[in-house]
């Protein structure tokens, strides 16, 4: 018979999610999550997420995308006029350990994985889900990142 381990009570309050990111989706990580991720895979995913106002992790570039959702999240950028030159596109195929650490910095499963001015705005289902409702229009034009009509200023 198994005998039945009590569990101490610090125990359980260390291993409570206990950090936040200070951001309107904000995710709670536990103690071990936040050592999974090493502090230098942590660096350069916060510097490559600050190298744009506009940031794609995908499968393949945005010339050559390697899988349909990856193809999808770019075609919805380019109908929604994202400015190339506040653009970035990282292809996670070249490095593994970029493409096991943003998952596990955002705390998404699947790629691709947007970000804007920062902020984690989600896979392909959420771009195809605010794309339908307006809601990507709205945000990519507030944060001043898609090209301008003509005759409008920058």
């Amino acid at each position: 018979m198994f005998s039945r381990r009590v569990i101490p009570q610090a125990f359980r309050t260390a291993t409570r999610a206990t950090f936040a990111r200070a951001s309107p989706s904000a995710r709670f990580l536990t103690p071990f999550q936040i050592r999974c991720l090493s502090d230098e895979v942590r660096s350069a995913i916060d510097r490559a997420v600050a190298s744009s106002p506009v940031v794609l992790f995908m499968k393949g570039t945005p010339e050559t995308p390697q899988c349909g959702f990856s193809r999808a999240s770019i075609q919805i950028l380019g109908m929604q006029g994202v400015d190339p030159d506040k653009f970035t596109a990282f292809n996670v195929l070249e490095d593994q350990e970029l493409r096991a650490g943003i998952k596990e910095y955002s705390e998404w499963p699947t790629i691709p994985q947007l970000y804007v001015d920062k902020e984690f705005i989600g896979g392909c289902d959420i771009l195809m889900t605010m794309h339908q409702d307006g809601s990507l229009a709205k945000m990519l034009e507030e944060k001043n990142v898609v090209v301008p009509a003509e005759g409008e200023q920058k």
